[in-house]
């Protein structure tokens, strides 16, 4: 299948020298939700900018559906839809009006009954009427929502769509955006909320200083990159772990009462069966034991070095 996005080695020097992204390579397939993580300044918001035909690019090229960014600038620009992470919106207009002057343009025909499907799909039909300056963050960033759809994009980019949404509307925006994967809809989210990746993301890619340094499917990078941690409960605290378990990669609770055992799940020797004969050996006893995998936001830090 023909990706429906491809980014060719693009890069982005602003004139103060500053190199927002370095030789980005990467491919959107049709219909998945693809989820762009990194820090503040890594250069996602730039990246969507450049594809959106709001920043230009220093190099490289861009292939939406086929067409060139550049060359079939109005023809991508109707394929693509962009919520943006900053709120602007007409904020004296009605919800209605905003979004049916959205579709127009883009050259699409008035289509009522679409905009009432979408309006009441985003929970905003009750508030038709409603001008926008009357209503709440959270619905204002479903009013962003519409606007970005009210032309039937193919492409759908959601810049910290969730920024300031409680957890509530948090959740109908992801059930959102599966029904919109369903309709066919390609989604590109950049998010700081680790968990949204986790929940939404078919893969995930992760950008760094300009760099992306990661693309891969959600599954295989938490079963590739993801390691397990076995706590140990103990009966009695300890202060130092014991140097007859110095042979193992063992941390110690701040109250001396759990021994944190890491390891690679992927291994077949995991080293758990010599651990707790090594425990039974120094006379250690224990209460409980539990095991946890990484978290997308353990491997997301391991990779960039700073927390979200």
């Amino acid at each position: 299948m023909e990706p429906i996005l491809s980014i060719n080695d693009v890069s982005k020097v602003y004139a103060s020298g500053h190199h927002a992204l370095r030789g980005i390579n990467l491919t959107i397939q049709r219909g998945e939700i693809f989820a762009l993580l990194g820090p503040n300044g890594a250069g996602k918001t730039t990246l969507i900018s450049i594809i959106c035909g709001i920043v230009n690019a220093s190099g490289g090229t861009i292939q939406a559906d086929g067409l060139d960014i550049q060359r079939d600038y109005r023809e991508v620009r109707s394929l693509i839809g962009l919520v943006p992470q900053e709120l602007a919106t007409d904020a004296f207009e009605s919800v209605w009006d905003t979004v049916c002057f959205s579709r127009g343009l883009f050259g699409k025909a008035p289509d009522p009954d679409y905009i009432e499907s979408l309006l009441r799909q985003l929970s905003l039909w009750e508030k038709k009427s409603s001008r926008i300056l009357a209503l709440s963050g959270g619905m204002k960033r479903r009013v962003m929502i519409a606007k970005a759809l009210s032309h039937e994009p193919q492409i759908l980019f959601l810049d910290e769509p969730t920024a300031g949404v409680d957890v509530e509307l948090r959740r109908d925006m992801w059930e959102m955006v599966r029904q919109l994967r369903e309709r066919g809809v390609t989604i590109i989210l950049t998010t700081h909320y680790i968990e949204e990746a986790e929940e939404m993301a078919d893969r995930i890619g992760v950008i760094s200083r300009g760099e992306l340094i990661l693309v891969e499917e959600k599954t295989a990078l938490m079963n590739k990159l993801g390691r397990k941690e076995l706590q140990v409960q103990l009966q009695s605290p300890l202060t130092e772990v014991p140097a007859g378990l110095s042979g193992y990669n063992l941390s110690l609770s701040e109250d001396g009462q759990t021994l944190t055992y890491h390891f690679d799940a992927q291994h077949d020797h995991t080293g758990i069966a010599e651990l707790m004969r090594s425990l039974s050996q120094q006379g250690l006893d224990f209460k409980d034991l539990q095991s946890r995998q990484s978290s997308l936001e353990d491997i997301f830090v391991s990779l960039v070095g700073e927390p979200r």
